[in-house]
């Protein structure tokens, strides 16, 4: 199992450089759409089959189509695809860069703290205790996480219909 968790996590770190990287948004959300099935992988080789099938079913099924679906409603071109090109720039990285160093610091800081005595995949999380996690002290956070979906959804269509006026 933990040959299946490192593996499923190198495609993942790998697929996502490809999402930041790749200049083409349909290229780009494809390779989002592997990235987000190489975490259920890892969520399955965890030992939490539950969180796995959640990821594939809510992220890689429906959010990702909804994002497919804001891609061809923005019909972005050969324009769109050269402001991607401009904020490429090696000197756009240097923050970002930054940020992504002290996040690994933290995970390394994380995993190597106190060495775990469980093996990997050893407990299992059911769906009742996320349903009571959801919907009991997590509630406030789940409908935020919503209403912050549906403004980003509102404001890409307000944004695509502006483009489409000039």
């Amino acid at each position: 199992m933990e040959f299946a968790f490192y593996l499923s996590a190198g495609a993942a770190v790998v697929a996502t450089l490809r999402v930041i990287t790749n200049s083409n948004p349909v290229h780009a959300l494809l390779y989002l759409v592997v990235s987000l099935l190489a975490v259920a992988l890892c969520f399955f080789a965890l030992g939490a089959p539950f969180a796995g099938a959640l990821e594939i079913i809510v992220y890689a099924g429906a959010i990702m189509v909804l994002f497919v679906f804001v891609v061809m409603m923005l019909n972005l071109g050969p324009a769109g695809e050269a402001q991607e090109r401009v904020w490429l720039k090696p000197g756009m990285w240097v923050g970002p860069s930054l940020l992504a160093g002290v996040l690994l610091l933290q995970l390394l800081w994380a995993l190597f703290k106190q060495p775990s005595n469980a093996p990997l995949g050893l407990a299992t999380v059911d769906a009742k205790a996320v349903g009571i996690s959801l919907f009991g002290p997590y509630l406030l956070v789940v409908e935020l996480a919503s209403m912050l979906l549906l403004a980003a959804l509102v404001a890409a269509y307000h944004l695509g219909r502006q483009e489409a006026k000039e």
